[in-house]
């Protein structure tokens, strides 16, 4: 702030509310970053903390851990430095803000296991983990995770064991629920509230739902809008994923199987129906419904952008995706 305030005091404002704090503007109030010209910073070695991080979420549970963007393209180059040791520098410049926050997050945790206990739906994570990984190849079909999702509402305690695709299983219904699903990060006209899609021209791709119809937009450098396409959100089918297709899709959802930040996301789903399920089948639930997220948006992408269902097609989805994955509600927090 004191480099700002010298500096460049027209470039920063004060966010409202409860948690005020000094952020950069952004043109239009909406565009990118007013730094940023020609898609390059111009403050770069003196850019704040926040984009320092990126593409690096600092999560605090039980304890703290890093967990990788994977909705910033670079990260998909193999290129740059090792992640690894550039995630274990920043958290060392940040210490005592992230010990600090690990106290107030372990304590949150305590409570929550304690009503987990009282209420007789706490599991073993490291059980519901591991048959999660047993069983990851399944993950990707549709017919398995609608089998899921029915013992899930059917079991007191549900388990993976045994655990068989029907595929008599009501096509109509997953596609509805991975739908609604997908629309509701959409149902805003503020492009600030919406997910973005960062193209593979690097492009800054808004999609916006309202009575049931997706618009696309793409916004330009200087924050201005421009509508490229509608279509009727029925009108895009949940499409099947080729060989590669459910590959790579298997390794994301082995990914998120390892993230702290998504079993903070089953915890406060928990708190949220009021600790009426097993934490099994609350995890079960949660993975089920975030891969036919996914999956629905990489159809919607393969509709307006040809992107296919396969390799490629689950990367672009991914991309458009993960930061909306990092972004939902945890018992815990980013630092």
């Amino acid at each position: 702030m004191a480099f700002f305030r010298k500096n460049m005091p027209d470039k920063v404002t004060k966010t409202r509310g409860e948690d005020a704090h000094f952020c950069l503007k952004m043109k239009k109030g909406r565009g990118s970053c007013v730094l940023l010209n020609d898609r390059r910073c111009s403050i770069y070695q003196n850019r704040p903390t926040f984009c320092r991080q990126f593409p690096y979420h600092f999560y605090a549970g039980e304890r703290i851990s890093v967990e990788l963007d994977l909705s910033c393209r670079g990260v998909w180059t193999g290129n740059g430095v090792d992640a690894a040791e550039e995630a274990r520098a920043l958290a060392e410049a940040s210490e005592k803000r992230l010990v600090s926050e690990l106290k107030e997050s372990s304590e949150v945790y305590r409570e929550f296991y304690s009503i987990c206990r009282e209420a007789g739906v706490m599991s073993d994570v490291s059980a519901i983990r591991m048959a999660l990984s047993a069983n990851i190849d399944k993950f990707a079909d549709p017919a398995y995770l609608a089998k899921i999702m029915d013992r899930s509402l059917e079991e007191p305690k549900m388990t993976l064991e045994n655990l068989t695709p029907d595929n008599r299983y009501d096509a109509a219904e997953m596609e509805a629920a991975a739908r609604d699903a997908a629309l509701e990060s959409m149902g805003s006209s503020d492009p600030m509230m919406v997910p973005v899609y960062c193209g593979k021209d690097w492009s800054w791709n808004m999609f916006m739902a309202a009575d049931g119809r997706i618009t696309w937009s793409v916004m330009d450098d200087d924050g201005n809008l421009e509508e490229k396409g509608t279509v009727d959100a029925k009108d895009i089918p949940l499409k099947p994923l080729d060989e590669s297709g459910r590959k790579m899709l298997c390794q994301y959802v082995s990914v998120l199987n390892g993230r702290e930040s998504f079993l903070g996301n089953v915890f406060h789903t928990m708190d949220r129906l009021g600790y009426e399920d097993d934490m099994a089948n609350t995890y079960y639930g949660c993975m089920c419904v975030t891969i036919l997220d996914l999956m629905w948006r990489a159809s919607m992408l393969d509709h307006f952008f040809g992107t296919g269902m396969g390799e490629d097609g689950i990367r672009e989805a991914i991309i458009f995706y993960d930061m909306d994955r990092l972004d939902a509600p945890t018992i815990g927090a980013f630092v």
